[in-house]
């Protein structure tokens, strides 16, 4: 028999030896078990960056970074001991290596990465998604017919450079003031809950921010419970990242013993209760992340699942994905659930990929892992949502333009008779255009600008009408 195209071959899962950093050569094994002591040492600036790898990186290395900070970076730096030590797992960092590591490219992004020629997409956005378009409440994303996500807080204890909620989410940075909520948590939390309890049509809601892990747990297990006591709601899903980079959290004895009291209580009502999270690289798959997710589960949560991003030179090569579903669902328990394409926010160029490749990444998978197991690669298409990559109605290749069509109307959409005629883009990246199409967005991407800045103009118009009736 020939050869396969990929090849199974099961790995171990180990913990990279922290002390081979210089910054955590005296981390004891306790110390580093400690959620505390992790968020203490997080990295945050540029000085304890070099604190953490002195002499082992380039004054070169050093300025990359700095230089991205202050001139292309939407989110500002924050990674906790427990993802650095991925970072080059297997050897002590030097600067090559620490330019060609697939978790450096998105948690610790330098300038000499960024795209050149298109750093960004004419149509990209900061709010990418249109999620505060379809606040029901401030914070509560009402987008699909039965769907909410609840914006539970904007800060997360790892800040991802591809963040797509970068508009809210994070410190600002030189390039980016973020936006701020309005109303202090309590009373956004009271307005969620009344909302949900005033809309049946609701049966599942997503906990997200933000990322849960960086809520005092006790506050997270009220709003929890609160949610349980609304018969309606049959699935709840808490988004943390955290579960990968700061794995230390969820095997705390409190928030152990917490979501053992949420999922008993779930059980009890009948609700689904679920962790996701976010892990995009195999060497993130460690020992600790294995305990947090075996920790969960013997909770009694229902499944720990994971929603990647696809991002160029981390994960597009069928070995990198497969190598990823592998170690989540056979060493660590994790649901590969969905791989996203990374969406068109204001410098991320140089990690998307087209709905192409995607398309071929999705064959290139399928048949390895069990069915229940493969993921599905999805395109977040903006006011239309999640849609598997090879359900677009048509496809502008030359271009990079993809059309989409949706069978619900969104929340601003209600009185809206052509939303689900009408069709909705997304744009490939310049940069994986033939040079035919690259010349066409050179000659036009001012007047493509221009009439997105209108048609948003044009939809903000009428969403305020509508609220007018409606009021």
């Amino acid at each position: 028999m020939s050869d396969q195209p990929y090849v199974y071959r099961r790995r171990e899962l180990v913990e990279p030896d922290w002390r081979r950093l210089p910054g955590f050569a005296d981390a004891t094994a306790e110390q580093w078990a400690d959620a505390q002591w992790q968020r203490v040492n997080c990295v945050k600036n540029l000085r304890q960056l070099r604190g953490v790898y002195g002499d082992l990186l380039s004054e070169d290395f050093y300025a990359d970074v700095e230089r991205d900070q202050a001139e292309r970076a939407t989110m500002s730096l924050l990674l906790p001991p427990q993802m650095l030590n991925t970072v080059v797992p297997t050897e002590v960092p030097s600067t090559e290596a620490m330019l060609a590591d697939p978790v450096r490219r998105y948690m610790l992004p330098v300038f000499s990465d960024r795209a050149t020629d298109w750093p960004s997409h004419p149509h990209s956005s900061r709010d990418s998604l249109h999620e505060a378009e379809m606040w029901a409440t401030e914070g509560l994303t009402h987008r699909y017919p039965t769907k909410v996500l609840a914006e539970m807080l904007p800060t997360c204890p790892q800040y991802c450079g591809h963040c797509t909620r970068m508009d809210l989410v994070g410190n600002s940075t030189p390039l980016v003031q973020k936006h701020k909520f309005e109303l202090k948590p309590v009373s956004r939390h009271d307005a969620m809950i009344d909302y949900l309890r005033r809309t049946p049509g609701v049966r599942d809601v997503v906990v997200s921010g933000g990322d849960v892990g960086n809520m005092p747990f006790k506050n997270l297990e009220s709003f929890v419970a609160r949610l349980l006591e609304i018969d309606t709601i049959r699935d709840i899903r808490l988004a943390t990242k955290a579960l990968m980079g700061l794995p230390q959290h969820w095997t705390a004895p409190d928030v152990v013993e917490g979501m053992g009291r949420l999922a008993t209580t779930a059980r009890s009502r009948g609700v689904a209760l679920a962790i996701h999270t976010h892990v995009n690289a195999a060497q993130s798959v460690t020992p600790s992340v294995a305990l947090a997710a075996r920790a969960m589960i013997e909770a009694g949560v229902r499944d720990v699942r994971n929603q990647g991003v696809l991002l160029k030179g981390v994960n597009t090569t069928p070995e990198q994905l497969l190598d990823l579903c592998f170690a989540l669902q056979d060493e660590a328990g994790i649901l590969p659930y969905y791989f996203y394409l990374c969406d068109m926010i204001p410098n991320a160029e140089h990690w998307r990929i087209s709905v192409g490749q995607a398309q071929d990444l999705q064959h290139s998978i399928m048949g390895y892992l069990p069915g229940f197991a493969t993921p599905r690669i999805v395109c977040d298409v903006p006011y239309v949502g999640k849609r598997w990559v090879h359900q677009l109605e048509e496809y502008d290749r030359e271009r990079g333009i993809s059309y989409w069509t949706k069978n619900y109307r969104t929340g601003i959409e209600l009185r809206d008779p052509d939303a689900l005629s009408r069709r909705y883009e997304y744009y490939d990246p310049i940069q994986s255009l033939p040079p035919s199409g690259q010349a066409w967005w050179r000659e036009h991407a001012g007047t493509e600008a221009a009439l997105d800045r209108a048609h948003e103009a044009a939809r903000a118009s009428q969403e305020a009408s509508a609220a007018l009736v409606s009021a």
